[in-house]
């Protein structure tokens, strides 16, 4: 990352993943033999993570209960090198989300926001304030949820303000679809990039084909970034058009936390000046590493 990018604040959810990996279908009414593992998780400190690794200063901006749990994610963000911003609540607990892991990979979540979706617009606006910060990554999920949506908006509002780029992460179809697609394009609206996979982008566009969704999500922010797995990802908007084929995984392991990878290693990029395509290889990268993991981080 060029010296000229500076740090990027990553605002959004701190969560313990209850990853449960099974090797078939649930066997409703009985027992299915599973392996269980405990992990920090959350789409944004995901991220938020995976900048830290690339070497990008990152700061994450989150709201975690006073309890064990929150304090091991805030741990383990300093040791993978991000700086917590992370406000203490002290009547809700530490987010969680179970993720149930099939075979091939593909996972199901099932969140508990708890804490995190008593984000505060003072939790992150002095974070997106630091004269630092060049950059702010919002998580969709701040503002598909009603009692973080305040903050979410607010993070836009003090960057928009600031003049910093913005990106967004459109996070997950069925709430999008939940929330309405006209009022997410509405807060999202000029944003300098737009990350979607292809339901997402189905949602918010009606459109199936990722490429032509890619197009017309364009027409509401600078850039959309639209990712369809093994089908590759596309770049439409002001600074062109392009198309990059998916990295080819040795072995998919897990999928969880692939799209905060993908991010991760697309924002890495282009902040340090890449182009369209040289920042969507660079994503592609990151997300094929992340499904040979275990967990959602590296």
């Amino acid at each position: 990352m060029s010296a000229q990018a500076g740090r990027v604040v990553v605002v959004g959810d701190l969560a313990t993943d209850i990853v449960i990996r099974t090797e078939g279908p649930p066997a409703v009414g009985s027992d299915r033999p599973a392996q269980i593992r405990y992990s920090g998780g959350g789409a944004a400190a995901n991220t938020a993570v995976w900048l830290a690794r690339a070497g990008v200063p990152v700061t994450l901006a989150a709201r975690v209960g006073d309890d064990a749990p929150g304090r091991d994610r805030i741990a383990e963000l300093i040791a993978a090198g991000v700086d917590p911003a992370v406000a203490i609540d002290t009547d809700l607990p530490t987010a969680s989300i179970a993720v149930l892991v099939d075979g091939d990979g593909e996972r199901t979540m099932f969140p508990d926001r708890a804490a995190a979706d008593r984000l505060d617009a003072a939790d992150v606006t002095a974070a997106v304030e630091r004269p630092d910060v060049r950059h702010l990554h919002l998580s969709g999920y701040a503002l598909l949820d009603a009692g973080s949506r305040k903050a979410g908006l607010a993070a836009l509002e003090t960057a928009g303000r600031r003049g910093i780029t913005i990106s967004v992460d459109a996070a997950s179809a069925a709430p999008l679809e939940a929330v309405g697609p006209s009022r997410f394009l509405g807060w999202v609206a000029g944003v300098d990039l737009l990350l979607a996979n292809a339901a997402e982008a189905a949602v918010l566009t009606g459109l199936a084909d990722p490429s032509v969704s890619a197009a017309r999500l364009a027409t509401s922010v600078r850039v959309a970034v639209v990712k369809d797995g093994a089908g590759g990802a596309w770049w439409r908007g002001e600074s062109g058009a392009a198309w990059v084929a998916a990295e080819p995984a040795r072995r998919v392991v897990d999928s969880t936390g692939a799209g905060d990878a993908f991010a991760a290693g697309l924002l890495a990029a282009w902040l340090s000046g890449a182009g369209p395509a040289g920042a969507l290889a660079a994503g592609a990268r990151a997300g094929t590493l992340a499904v040979g993991l275990p967990g959602a981080r590296p």
